[in-house]
């Protein structure tokens, strides 16, 4: 039995029409312009989803490593809030305040006369040239003895 075709069917079938039993190569291209596609948009979302941390990793450890969590968890419980704060954190410059701190530390501490090694080295040190110095005239202890006076009594 011959088949025939509908006499509504027109003449000439489209090129996308296969006939039953062949390759449809439309959908072999639709299947791996599906999969580029999903492919492409998934490497989008995910370069978009580490902006926080790249823009954070010229800034301090600390800050990198926090937009970072931050990134994290917003990726593994779909909570925004938390990529934007981590956007946020990265794109804010925090001020180094360690090395204020460590030049204020350090000039206390000449100033209460220890140093970085320890109080009672330095001081040994410090009192070393005193007792290289010539001796005192006459009169001189006494007057030492009243600026120490004055001194304790202020």
């Amino acid at each position: 039995m011959a088949t025939a075709t509908h006499p509504a069917a027109p003449h000439h079938l489209p090129a996308f029409i296969t006939a039953p039993g062949e390759t449809d190569y439309l959908m072999v291209v639709m299947a791996f312009v599906l999969i580029g596609a999903v492919l492409g948009v998934g490497l989008i979302f995910l370069r978009l989803h580490t902006l926080p941390e790249r823009l954070a990793h010229k800034s301090q450890k600390l800050q990198f490593e926090i937009c970072a969590v931050l990134g994290l968890l917003a990726l593994f419980t779909h909570v925004h809030l938390f990529w934007v704060a981590a956007l946020l954190l990265a794109l804010i410059d925090i001020p180094d305040f360690s090395g204020l701190f460590g030049r204020m530390a350090h000039a206390l501490e000449r100033m209460a006369g220890m140093g970085r090694g320890g109080g009672a080295s330095n001081a040994a040190v410090r009192a070393e040239p005193e007792a290289h110095q010539p001796p005192a005239g006459p009169g001189e202890s006494e007057r030492q003895a009243e600026r120490l006076g004055e001194v304790t009594h202020a």
